[in-house]
């Protein structure tokens, strides 16, 4: 059962695993381009397309032929299965990997609590209606915190990535003799000045508008018939309480009870944890599903008295009562 905490749980657990695994794919060399000696790492080995063998041992038609199965297994369909991963990616599982794996997406949600915390909104830019209300105590220790952060997480950034195009062992050198070459300097600085403006200024716009593995998944999992979905069981649609719980809960500022897709959505699960709080564990409306469109929060108008139904509300008391049109 896909409870509350074992979603929040889960999802931590896949965002830190995977910014892990972001900072120790070139320490290992499983992936690496050595601008140094331009050479280009691969599980440890250094990738090489062999053709300059082929040209100089094997002037026949077979060893021409050779070659070209070389260079098109070697050169170009590497180049294929990457560019495949995020289409197919996004046709299986929607935008699964924005909102479980993608380490920006991870950033600017910590970005979001933070200034929640700080100024009891996600944006600098103002409040919106679906920010959730959080209590603002102890602000001078989550002011520190957003301080340190802004400090540590894009050095941090900037040395992982750096490593991509730079041996790690060269730039912690580096680092700790305080020589810098021209490049490692360039690259920490420029990572980290992204990542620091991002955080701060752009956060989840950058998702919505700008990122294209989040747009490559945002249209193969539209076109899908069979990518995972959010939806709300409209059989129990009466049990709904519109507390909007769903609503606050999502960053991406979906409206997870409207019938139809939001090309917006990562599949977070936040909406189906907030109705899990809100109902009960194991109660709650949303369930993570496949098939082609969210369901109706609330039943178009019809019948024989032409009544619309809206979900349950609270009343002052704590019972609940319905609300007619």
């Amino acid at each position: 059962m896909m409870t509350e905490k074992f979603l929040k749980r889960s999802r931590r657990i896949t965002q830190v695993g995977f910014i892990l695994l972001i900072f120790l794919i070139p320490v290992f060399d499983i992936l690496r381009y050595d601008t140094a000696t331009k050479e280009l790492f691969l599980f440890g080995e250094v990738w090489t397309l062999g053709l300059k063998e082929g040209f100089y041992t094997d002037h026949s038609v077979t060893g021409a032929l050779h070659i070209a199965v070389q260079f098109f297994l070697k050169a170009i369909l590497p180049w294929l299965v990457i560019l495949a991963i995020f289409p197919l990616a996004g046709y299986i599982g929607g935008r699964f990997f924005c909102g479980w794996l993608c380490p920006e997406g991870a950033l600017f949600e910590l970005s979001d609590y933070l200034t929640l915390k700080l100024l009891g909104r996600r944006s600098l830019y103002g409040k919106k209606p679906n920010d959730p209300e959080l209590p603002r105590a102890n602000r001078f220790i989550f002011g520190m915190l957003a301080l340190l952060s802004m400090i540590v997480i894009p050095l941090l950034g900037g040395i992982a990535l750096t490593g991509y195009f730079v041996a790690p062992k060269t730039i912690w050198h580096q680092i700790l003799t305080w020589n810098f070459t021209f490049g490692v300097k360039a690259g920490i600085i420029g990572v980290s000045l992204y990542i620091l403006i991002g955080s701060i200024f752009v956060r989840h716009v950058f998702c919505k508008f700008v990122c294209a593995p989040g747009l490559m998944q945002m249209l193969f999992g539209w076109v899908s018939p069979v990518s995972l979905r959010i939806k709300m069981d409209t059989s129990r649609i009466s049990e709904c309480t519109d507390c909007k719980g769903c609503e606050k809960a999502c960053f991406m500022n979906v409206l997870p009870r409207k019938n139809k897709r939001d090309i917006s959505c990562v599949n977070c699960g936040a909406c189906i944890a907030a109705c899990h709080k809100e109902l009960g564990e194991g109660k709650g409306l949303f369930s993570f599903q496949r098939g082609e469109k969210q369901a109706l929060p609330v039943q178009e108008p019809g019948g024989a008295n032409g009544e619309r139904h809206h979900p349950k509300q609270k009343s002052a008391d704590g019972d609940t009562a319905r609300v007619k049109a």
